[in-house]
């Protein structure tokens, strides 16, 4: 089950990672991260999110959803 948005647990992310689906193996590289970028500057929108406890703060990975590449990629 996804996490929702967390502004306490934004103010300490570290790290972030981003999570393809199969559907977007064959995508280029380089669109992936503008995506990626994209996805991550506006995680409160995110479909799937998940923040992980971490020593230093949190991780926040965003499992990539078709609605998030259709919101980000125009």
């Amino acid at each position: 089950m996804p996490d929702k948005f967390d502004p306490y647990r934004e103010a300490l992310i570290v790290e972030t990672t981003t999570e393809w689906p199969e559907e977007y193996q064959e995508m280029d590289p380089r669109e992936k991260q503008k995506i990626a970028e994209k996805l991550h500057a506006d995680a409160e929108n995110a479909a799937n999110l998940e923040y992980v406890r971490m020593h230093t703060g949190f991780c926040r990975t965003i499992h990539v959803t078709a609605d998030d590449v259709a919101r980000v990629a125009g």
